[in-house]
C-alpha cells in the first residue's frame, strides 16, 4: 500500500466501493489520507468495510435512482464537508450472447447501471465540486468500450458511452479546477467474472499480450493519480490499463 499522503484533507466518493476495483480504490484513497464515502447497493459489504476501515463510511444506494443519488450527494457533502473526488466504479456486465439474441430487459439493466447511474453520480457531484472550487472525477470504462467485445454488446456499448460522457464533461469543466478522466482496463479478475461465461473469460485473456489479467491494485494506482492534485492539466482523457491489448 502506498506511503504517500496525496489526499489529506480531501473528501472522496467511490461508487461500487464495497468490492472489486472500487474497494481497492477506496482503500488506497483512505491510506493516503482521504475521508472516503462508498456508495454501493450491497449493505452487508458496506457494513464489513466500515468495521475494517475507520476512515471509510458508506451509503446503501441504488445508483439507477436519480433522486436517491441527489440525496446521497447532498448528505455526503454535508457529512464530510464537501466532495472533492468522485470515482465511478459501479457496473455490471450483462449476459454473454449475440446482439440479435440479447434480452431487451438485460440491455436496459446494463445501461441503467453503467451509463445512467454513472451520469447521475457525475451530475450530482459536479455542483459540489464547483462550490468547493476543486474536483477530480474518474470514471471506470473498459477497453471493451474502445474495441467492442463480441457477445458483450451492451457492456461494450455502455462503456463507449462512458468514454463519450467523460470527454464531453471534461471539456465543459475545462475552465474550472475540476478534471474529468476515465480509465479503460482490460479484464481484471474480480467478482464481476461471476457474471460471465468461462468462454468469454478465456476470450478476454487471449486478447491480452502480457498473458494475465490485471489486478485491482494496478488499476487503483492509475485511478488515484488521476484523482490527485498532480492531475491538473489532464482532462477528458482516456487511460488504458490493458496489458498491451489496446491499440489506440
Amino acid at each position: 500500500m502506498s506511503t504517500m499522503k496525496r489526499f489529506e484533507g480531501r473528501n472522496a466518493v467511490v461508487t461500487g466501493g464495497a468490492a472489486g476495483i472500487g474497494f481497492a480504490v477506496a482503500q488506497r484513497l483512505a491510506s493516503e489520507g482521504a475521508s472516503v464515502m462508498i456508495w454501493d447497493v450491497d449493505a452487508d459489504s458496506i457494513s464489513k468495510v466500515k468495521k475494517a476501515h475507520d476512515s471509510i463510511d458508506g451509503v446503501v444506494l441504488d445508483l439507477t435512482d436519480n433522486d436517491a443519488v441527489e440525496r446521497a450527494a447532498a448528505e455526503t457533502a454535508e457529512k464530510l464537508g464537501g466532495i472533492d473526488v468522485l470515482v465511478c466504479s459501479a457496473g455490471i456486465t450483462g449476459p454473454n450472447t449475440n446482439t440479435w439474441e440479447y434480452p431487451v430487459d438485460a440491455w436496459r439493466a446494463v445501461f441503467d447501471v453503467n451509463v445512467h447511474g454513472l451520469f447521475y453520480c457525475n451530475r450530482a457531484c459536479v455542483p459540489q465540486m464547483l462550490k468547493g472550487g476543486y474536483g477530480r472525477i474518474v470514471n471506470i470504462a473498459s477497453v471493451a468500450g474502445k474495441e467492442g467485445n463480441p457477445n458483450a454488446s451492451a457492456y461494450s456499448a455502455s462503456k463507449a458511452a462512458v468514454i463519450g460522457l467523460t470527454k464531453s464533461l471534461g471539456k465543459e469543466l475545462a475552465k474550472h479546477p475540476v478534471t474529468v478522466n476515465c480509465v479503460t482496463p482490460a479484464a481484471v479478475r474480480t467478482a464481476i467474472f461471476d457474471q460471465m461465461t468461462q468462454e468469454h473469460i478465456d476470450f478476454m485473456l487471449s486478447k491480452i499480450p502480457i498473458g494475465r489479467f490485471g489486478t485491482v491494485e494496478e488499476v487503483a494506482a492509475l485511478v488515484c493519480w488521476l484523482a490527485s492534485d498532480e492531475c491538473s492539466f489532464t482532462t477528458g482523457g482516456v487511460f488504458d490499463v490493458s496489458g498491451g491489448r489496446a491499440t489506440y
